[in-house]
């Protein structure tokens, strides 16, 4: 039995011209779209592994509003993966791809279904309504 991987990240929302704008991230690594986010390590909380994350990703530094959700799934090599997300706002940074990623950024969040790669990173968008 594999012991579950930790990570946690954001949902990191600003007011564009049009309405609301979320950040979404592409990893080349999975040829992926969704969200910042990352392993804790180790003694770290995740609040405190969402707001690493998020800004070693993009460059921006976030404040955590509400925790939205927790997403359970298995990761590439078969291990059991939890993910718990924040409702971020940026407060502070230049939004800019760093890390495992090569592309950020913010997009209306109409058009974040389409671009997302994974279902449940989709599901995650409903909860923004609540």
């Amino acid at each position: 039995v594999s012991e579950t991987v930790r990570a946690a990240g954001g949902l990191v929302l600003r007011e564009g011209t049009n309405g609301g704008e979320i950040l979404v991230v592409h990893r080349p690594a999975y040829g992926d779209w969704s969200y910042p986010k990352g392993k804790l390590e180790p003694g770290e909380r995740e609040e405190e592994a969402a707001v690493r994350e998020v800004e070693e990703e993009t460059g921006l530094r976030c404040r955590l509003n509400r925790e939205l959700a927790t997403t359970r799934y298995q990761d590439a090599r078969g291990r059991p993966k939890t993910v718990r997300y924040w409702l971020m706002t940026p407060v502070a940074g230049v939004l800019a791809a760093a890390n495992e990623i090569d592309d950020a950024r913010f997009v209306p969040v109409a058009e974040a279904r389409g671009l997302l790669t994974y279902e449940r990173d989709r599901e995650l968008l409903d909860l923004l309504a609540t």
